[in-house]
């Protein structure tokens, strides 16, 4: 039996959605070991001058815990 833990993490990225999922993992595992899967749970985009600047996203990041 495994012990699963979630985090709730917010991140950006000027270029997806897929971009900024990818940067909360990557960030996420610079401190958490042993991450299984991420949830997007929220998706918002910023717009200025009728153009997306930047995409956010709301994930949760689940990961084992020894």
């Amino acid at each position: 039996m495994a012990v699963v833990k979630i985090v709730e993490l917010l991140a950006e990225s000027p270029e997806s959605w897929e971009a900024a999922t990818q940067m909360a993992v990557k960030e996420a595992s610079k401190t958490i070991k042993n991450i299984t899967s991420v949830y997007v749970k929220e998706f918002q985009a910023i717009v200025r001058d009728d153009n997306i600047v930047n995409y956010r996203v709301n994930v949760k990041i689940s990961f084992i815990v020894e």
